[in-house]
């Protein structure tokens, strides 16, 4: 059942970015942004954890999940340290994932031109 909910959470998020990109002038950054704040905002209520425990890695994977990660490490680090914590907790879960896609990219771009 969890790869189900895992499908149905997934393709909802797609299905909502597919349906502002062909209704509205929004870019594919703007979608990607309104979704960072969207996932952050749930997490600020502790209502993204839940969609975690129905949906598993689908509510893991699409970009909410970075908007969920970046405030729970916040507010996480906030209880601990206090207000310097924001800025201490806010790249402690996502380090490794932004570390990641730097370091693919660097090695991708060596081995593969743009098109002009």
């Amino acid at each position: 059942m969890i790869y189900l909910n895992a499908f149905l959470f997934a393709g909802l998020i797609c299905l909502i970015g597919q349906i502002i990109l062909d209704n509205t002038k929004l870019t594919a950054g703007h979608v990607t942004t309104l979704f960072v704040v969207i996932g952050a905002f749930l997490d600020t209520f502790s209502l993204y954890d839940k969609f975690v425990l129905w949906a598993g890695g689908g509510a893991l994977v699409p970009i909410t999940s970075f908007g969920h990660l970046l405030i729970h490490g916040a507010l996480d680090k906030a209880s601990e340290y206090g207000f310097i914590g924001l800025a201490m907790g806010m790249f402690d879960l996502t380090s490794t994932g932004i570390i990641s896609a730097i370091v693919i990219s660097f090695i991708l771009s060596i081995f593969f031109n743009p098109k002009s």
